[in-house]
């Protein structure tokens, strides 16, 4: 191990990461079935706006072109202070993913009835950012029913918790 240093735990890497976009609504409408963590190819004036946290993850979607994996429809709003030299806020940004990386979640994801979603958008230990994608199979009506009242009788028997 060079530089003497052991690899960070999970729990560390998660604590040590800071979160600049959730998208929250993925976990009603879609059930998640993998995740990886992918590198993102951005702008100088990009990266300055991820810092103020003005990003929105809500309608965007990953599409695979080729070889190369995008991210389209994310928000990113232009940088305050920039010229005229800033980014467009709903450009496509390439995914860093590995080549094996790259085929199989192509291969995955050319199914019936699978898609991929950006989940969060954060800045790791190394202050580097990285984007959590995910494989997900879309939830019919019925199943966010399910999750819906699973989620009420989990926040039903934690007030009975606090109560007793």
């Amino acid at each position: 191990m060079a530089g003497g240093t052991k690899p960070r735990e999970p729990k560390e890497r998660e604590a040590s990461r800071k979160y600049v976009a959730k998208n929250r609504r993925a976990g009603f409408k879609f059930e998640i079935l993998e995740q990886v963590e992918a590198g993102i190819a951005l702008k100088g004036t990009e990266v300055k706006t991820l810092r103020t946290g003005t990003v929105s993850l809500d309608e965007a979607y990953v599409k695979i072109e080729g070889e190369e994996i995008f991210l389209v429809g994310a928000h990113i709003d232009e940088y305050s202070f920039g010229n005229r030299l800033n980014h467009e806020p709903r450009r496509r940004r390439k995914l860093l993913l590995h080549r094996r990386e790259v085929q199989k979640w192509k291969a995955r994801a050319g199914e019936k009835g699978y898609t991929m979603v950006p989940l969060n958008l954060y800045f790791n230990e190394r202050n580097i950012a990285k984007l959590e994608v995910a494989l997900c199979r879309g939830k019919k009506i019925h199943d966010k029913r399910a999750a819906e009242r699973k989620k009420e009788d989990k926040a039903e028997i934690g007030r009975a918790m606090r109560r007793r």
